[in-house]
């Protein structure tokens, strides 16, 4: 199969992203693929970032401002080789980082380049800072979640928002390292948001394998996230597609999640989003941010 037959023809409907913080690697999966629909990129992709890791390489750690630069700067190189889904920036954030200061952060990122999505973690103070944002018109990205409570509570934090501004990232492959089904999280989480607005759009991410990839597919996953090495092997495979009689067979060897009837109409603040997962995200974007400063 030839890439321009799949543009023209077997193009998914789920938008793809390339995950990572590189230029050079997004403009490669353009080239390889025929198209890259957006990008999203998080402090530990930017800390591997080539340039970054020459800088460090040669014993210069960044100062918070030289980082920030640095973040800027990636972000304007990937904006025009990616499409509509955007660029998602991940506002630098700890488990003590309150919302006016991401807020903050997520308005001067979005300036940056006409195609911003800003990420916001998956805490109370996270979603108080996307209702902040939304309020102002922004694309907003929530992260790290885990639960169907904290997508509850997401859909929630962001009513008013105009279709497809607000993206809502679970993580599946990190779940699947708990021994639980994260893809049976974005088919819950999928039959919840059927009964809403269609404001929050999925985002499968943490993607791991090309079944990953395929299953969301079959979901109708509005977007996917995807490392440049399963999107290589999609391409070596030439782009297969799931059918009507495709089974997802690593479900065999997780635990299934639960749906649960949860309503949408609540207040935000009435959800469970506590997530270990959650925490322990935070805390490693946080150590691969620090890993690049001069005063750690």
């Amino acid at each position: 199969m030839s890439t321009q037959m799949l543009n023209q023809t077997n193009r998914p409907k789920t938008k793809i992203l390339v995950d990572g913080g590189d230029p050079v690697e997004t403009e490669r999966i353009k080239s390889l693929i025929g198209f890259v629909d957006g990008q999203t990129t998080n402090p530990s992709l930017i800390a591997k970032n080539p340039e970054i890791q020459a800088l460090i390489q040669a014993g210069h750690k960044l100062s918070k401002e030289e980082e920030n630069n640095e973040y800027k700067k990636i972000v304007q190189s990937i904006s025009p080789l990616v499409g509509d889904a955007g660029v998602s920036i991940e506002v630098f954030a700890d488990l003590d980082t309150k919302a006016e200061e991401m807020f903050a952060q997520g308005k001067e990122m979005y300036s940056w380049i006409p195609n911003g999505v800003i990420k916001y973690p998956c805490t109370e103070e996270g979603l108080k800072a996307a209702a902040m944002s939304v309020a102002e018109g922004m694309r907003i990205n929530i992260t790290l979640v885990f639960s169907q409570e904290q997508a509850a509570a997401v859909y929630a934090a962001t009513k008013g928002a105009k279709p497809g501004t607000v993206y809502l990232s679970p993580f599946i492959g990190r779940l699947d390292d708990i021994g639980e089904n994260g893809m049976e999280l974005i088919k819950n989480i999928k039959q919840m948001y059927a009964k809403g607005d269609g404001h929050v759009w999925v985002l499968a991410a943490s993607i791991r394998n090309l079944d990953h990839l395929l299953y969301s597919f079959a979901l109708d996953v509005e977007l996917a996230t995807v490392p440049t090495k399963i999107l290589e092997e999609w391409a070596s495979k030439d782009f297969p597609m799931p059918d009507l009689n495709y089974n997802y067979t690593q479900a065999q060897q997780l635990k299934e999640i639960s749906y649960k009837e949860l309503d949408l109409s609540a207040d935000w603040k009435s959800f469970d989003i506590q997530h270990p997962l959650t925490d322990a995200g935070i805390q490693k974007f946080v150590a691969d941010y620090k890993a690049t400063l001069n005063q750690i």
